[in-house]
């Protein structure tokens, strides 16, 4: 299979999956709001075990296990011995991380957060121990996933989600059926049962374990089986924990930045009183997840893809290979990510409308998403380049870049908890987010053309530059097409109901789109022309 149709059979599971995400998470708005206690307390309980889990290996695993499971592949068994090791041993590592942070719930709730009321506090470690065994299965995903994605089979890891999000999906029309809704946080954070609670946090944690176990199928359906093997001593570990130590350093330093950034939004709750227009947690999270759905479902496919390929080129010695593989990756990365930024910024307001009920809460949220929405190309850009250079086998210099941002986003956030109101807390946050991946796009470029020579003959920049234009011209019209329905002010029809939303949401991206791919087939793009040639021969199978 193509790079290009691999992609895509990755990008349809990433675009149910994420639909299905986004469904949720409206439900989940309508159950327990967004700008209300209880939805900052689950926000920050649920993500506890993501944030646990990438502590501990996170970004390691792709670092490392796609790169060394490919060089096992020349062993007599295929690998295999090697992998059932590898596997066992990051297991392990797992469940005893995944008991020991579970019984330090209250310690890390009180790690991430600032300002909250010890009633509050206590809802989110009722929560956080319904949801820190997550941390073991995502674990497990990722582990079964990577090694998939090392044998080219990619569709599985990307389709799991989707029965994550069914389970999800279930268990919150369950809750809603049960309690009802309250969407703006009239039940108070002493009173929530702990019927309430478990169901909430039991039901997300059901659909974490059931994406994993799936992925055994899959491992099945192509004839590969894990035996777990404790015979750990001489078999080879060193090279990929030397590997991984400095991707496990680089993790660590992002996670310092997301919790001081976390601490710093959850400030903005000492403020709100009766109010819920500041925004905070689990405001920052809703905009986290619209921003990574563009992300998602193209950039994570396209490099995934990628990456096993340019993987294989290193160890073939063909550095030219790999180089036009990322020129590749990067320009359909830019082709896909300015059209969403700018689709998602123009219809920031109608799309916060989606989860929250009063213009004051959806204005709150458009601007958050706005001000992030800024860094998704350079965002991307970066996940690309960090993926050449773990296929280099190199994880030092992503950890460079990398801190480089976390220190100018540290820096940046601290001053803000000084400088800037409460109101305006999370969006300043998210500008300075766009700010910084900015900064470590362009460092990250810099050292990578220093490891492998210019990519100008791959005509990146000129080809972003018009990918812009062209979605420059496509905002105009989509912006002309929103002020048709009324524009997005106080009574608008674009933000006085959901269904109005979505209306206007399909009717102005629509526009969008058609104008944007209109002035690329203009200007005989190819990466357009194999996407959609590509698409077509998917569909027609």
């Amino acid at each position: 299979m193509s790079v290009v149709k691999s992609s895509l059979v990755m990008a349809s599971g990433t675009v149910l999956s994420r639909a299905l995400g986004f469904a949720r998470s409206v439900l989940l708005a309508m159950a327990i709001g967004v700008t209300t206690n209880a939805a900052d307390a689950f926000g920050v309980a649920n993500q506890l075990p993501n944030n646990v889990y990438a502590i501990i290996v996170g970004g390691v695993l792709q670092a490392v296990l796609v790169p060394q499971i490919v060089k096992a592949r020349a062993h007599k068994d295929g690998g295999k011995g090697y992998v059932d090791k590898l596997l066992t041993f990051i297991i392990t590592i797992f469940f005893f991380t995944t008991v020991a942070t579970t019984l330090a719930a209250p310690v890390l709730v009180s790690l991430y957060t600032s300002g909250w009321s010890p009633a509050q506090l206590a809802l989110a470690t009722a929560f956080a121990y319904w949801c820190l065994p997550q941390l073991f299965f995502y674990g497990l995903y990722s582990l079964l996933g990577e090694v998939l994605n090392a044998r080219s089979a990619f569709g599985p890891f990307m389709w799991a989600p989707v029965l994550n999000n069914v389970v999800s999906l279930a268990g919150l029309i369950g809750y809603v059926v049960m309690f009802g809704t309250d969407p703006t946080g009239i039940q108070n954070v002493e009173d929530w049962s702990q019927l309430q609670i478990s169901w909430i946090a039991g039901t997300a944690t059901l659909g974490v374990i059931s994406q994993a176990l799936i992925l055994f199928v899959a491992w099945k359906k192509i004839g590969i089986k894990l035996n777990l093997n404790f015979k750990w001593r001489g078999f080879g570990l060193r090279p990929a924990l030397k590997a991984a130590s400095w991707s496990l350093g680089m993790v660590v330093a992002t996670q310092i930045g997301g919790l001081v950034q976390t601490v710093v939004a959850s400030s903005a709750v000492s403020a709100r009183s009766n109010s819920v227009a500041i925004a905070s947690v689990a405001a920052a999270a809703i905009a986290w997840l619209i921003f990574m759905l563009p992300h998602s479902v193209a950039t994570v496919s396209i490099a995934t893809a990628y990456f096993t390929k340019m993987s294989a080129h290193v160890q073939e010695n063909r550095i030219d290979l790999m180089k036009s593989d990322l020129a590749q990756g990067l320009r359909t990365i830019s082709l896909i990510s300015v059209i969403a930024s700018a689709t998602i910024i123009v219809l920031a307001y109608p799309i916060s409308r989606i989860f929250i009920g009063e213009y004051v809460g959806t204005a709150a949220l458009a601007n958050v998403l706005i001000a992030l929405m800024v860094g998704l190309l350079p965002f991307s850009f970066v996940f690309m380049m960090q993926r050449s250079f773990y296929a280099l086998e190199d994880t030092r210099t992503p950890f460079v870049f990398t801190c480089v941002q976390i220190a100018l986003h540290i820096t940046g956030s601290l001053t803000m908890s000084v400088l800037v109101p409460r109101e305006w807390l999370v969006v300043g946050l998210s500008l300075l987010t766009s700010f910084t991946v900015t900064v470590q796009a362009a460092l990250a470029y810099w050292l990578l053309r220093k490891r492998i020579g210019s990519l100008g003959q791959h005509q990146i920049a000129s080809n972003t530059l018009k990918f812009a234009a062209a979605a420059a011209v496509a905002a105009a019209a989509g912006w002309g097409t929103l002020n048709l329905f009324g524009g997005v002010g106080p009574g608008a029809f674009a933000v006085k109901t959901i269904v109005n939303s979505l209306i206007v949401d399909l009717a102005v991206g629509a526009v969008m789109v058609a104008v944007y791919l209109l002035l690329l087939k203009l200007l005989r793009v190819r990466e357009v022309e194999n996407a959609l040639s590509s698409a077509k021969g998917i569909l027609r199978r």
